[in-house]
């Protein structure tokens, strides 16, 4: 599946975004101003202006309907979230050249809130997922005490954690200890 920069891009903020919701013991990783203007800077959204309180609870809100989007049953469902979603942010898309990047397209419009450019550019990056057929990418972590936000990007569509590195890799140290003291006991 080829994804264009800008794409890949948002599809990274739009799972970043989600995984900073609170869940289980996990608290909101996104709580206050300055955890929403932090995540503004290590994810380079640019033309948001002075950031406040009201941005915030945007972000929160937008945050919540990309979660339905990644849980909508069925491509039908996501598109009509996504369509919502993207209406609400005003869309006007612009073609750009800027960042050292070729020439993309942004879909937020000049002077457009934290939020409406969250919407806009990662909402369209999740319709480009719909569009290709492959909404069934859109996944949460099956670690049983994880349930973080990705994209499965794989060949075959078969990851099936977070991070393999530590979710994945978890459960299979576990699954292997099991094994052996199966065989062990056996």
């Amino acid at each position: 599946m080829l994804i264009p920069h800008d794409t890949r891009i948002a599809l990274d903020r739009v799972v970043d975004l989600m995984n900073t919701a609170p869940e289980g013991d996990r608290g909101d990783e996104l709580g206050d101003l300055a955890a929403l203007q932090a995540f503004v800077r290590a994810h380079d959204i640019s033309d948001v202006g002075e950031l406040d309180d009201r941005d915030l609870a945007a972000v929160h809100e937008v945050r919540g309907r990309f979660a339905a989007v990644f849980s909508a049953p069925d491509a039908r469902v996501g598109a009509a979230l996504i369509n919502q979603l993207v209406a609400a942010a005003g869309t006007t898309p612009q073609l750009t050249d800027h960042g050292g990047y070729d020439w993309h397209v942004h879909y937020f419009a000049p002077g457009a809130s934290v939020a409406d450019h969250l919407a806009a550019d990662c909402g369209m990056a999740l319709a480009f997922i719909v569009v290709a057929g492959e909404q069934e990418r859109l996944r949460r972590c099956e670690a049983p005490d994880c349930g973080r936000a990705f994209v499965d990007l794989s060949r075959n569509r078969s990851r099936r954690y977070c991070d393999s590195r530590t979710c994945g890799n978890r459960l299979h140290v576990a699954a292997y200890r099991a094994r052996r003291k199966e065989a062990a006991a056996g």
